[in-house]
């Protein structure tokens, strides 16, 4: 059995250090982290979920070798259910997938058998994995986000407070629409580099005040939290302080070390299309 790193002690790993990039398979390099630290701040009851989800990854840089030490390479998508105990800390995700360069493996089969058991043992659910061989890929079109974009209402942002101290609003007309911000910026909690995300936000409800929501979405620029808890606080802010019929936030986040981490949290069951966006 794979022996993981202790989940509850990020502090104490390799995250956010300069570590040696080794080119050998080794699972244990996976680092889990409890998803439930995260959901208490936000007040969640009991573990139980107000929302669907899923976090889709996107892997670019995958490649190891044949039986013959022949390279090869894929494109990968990982699919990690939102209720899943953990969600896994993304430069481990690197660190563990660069393990494969100088690996032998039987077959694509056989990789792909490997990295669904391995992440499946580190989410502590079934992870979904898809591998691309580049020609199934090729002449793909960018797609946006769709939805009616907010960026160029014309606020003034005197101070940047973090999200808890930036309140929602709505007005009293039902709309059934679908709004997209490309200015979503947070940092990581682990190595404080910034994230930065395209996030399309669809409801059924009382209309959203626009420049609230611009406004607020801004304040996650300085706020320190995981991709995954980012979208969590946006649909639960939403949800708690606008009380719509249906909210679905999707979050595509750009690129690093060759992962893009995009969370897709719904009040409707199902799972989100992956278009890739131009920034990613």
């Amino acid at each position: 059995m794979t022996h993981f790193a202790n989940p509850a002690s990020p502090e104490s790993s390799s995250l956010g250090k300069t570590v040696r990039y080794g080119d050998q398979y080794d699972p244990g390099l996976l680092f889990p982290i409890p998803r439930v630290r995260s959901r208490d701040a936000l007040q969640l009851d009991g573990g139980v979920l107000p929302f669907h989800g899923v976090d889709l990854w996107n892997g670019y840089e995958l490649s190891w070798l044949n039986t013959r030490g022949k390279p090869q390479v894929a494109l990968a998508q990982f699919a990690v259910p939102a209720d899943s105990p953990h969600l896994i800390e993304s430069k481990s995700f690197k660190l563990y997938l660069n393990g494969f360069n100088q690996t032998r493996m039987a077959s694509m089969q056989a990789l792909h058998t490997c990295l669904t058991d391995d992440l499946s043992q580190a989410a502590g659910a079934k992870v979904g994995v898809v591998l691309h061989e580049l020609h199934t890929r090729e002449g793909e079109p960018l797609r946006s986000l769709q939805g009616e974009c907010i960026d160029a209402l014309d606020i003034a942002i005197d101070d940047f407070a973090h999200p808890e101290q930036q309140p929602l609003q709505c007005g009293d007309q039902h709309v059934d629409e679908v709004l997209v911000s490309h200015l979503l910026k947070s940092n990581c909690p682990v190595t404080g580099q910034p994230d930065w995300a395209s996030v399309q936000i669809a409801y059924r409800g009382r209309q959203l005040d626009r420049e609230a929501l611009l406004r607020y979405l801004i304040a996650f620029r300085q706020h320190n939290d995981f991709h995954e808890h980012c979208v969590e606080r946006i649909w639960l802010d939403l949800w708690r302080q606008c009380q719509p019929d249906s909210l679905t936030v999707y979050a595509r986040y750009t690129r690093r070390g060759g992962l893009d981490i995009n969370p897709w949290r719904s009040s409707e069951p199902g799972q989100p299309d992956n278009p890739r966006g131009p920034r990613q």
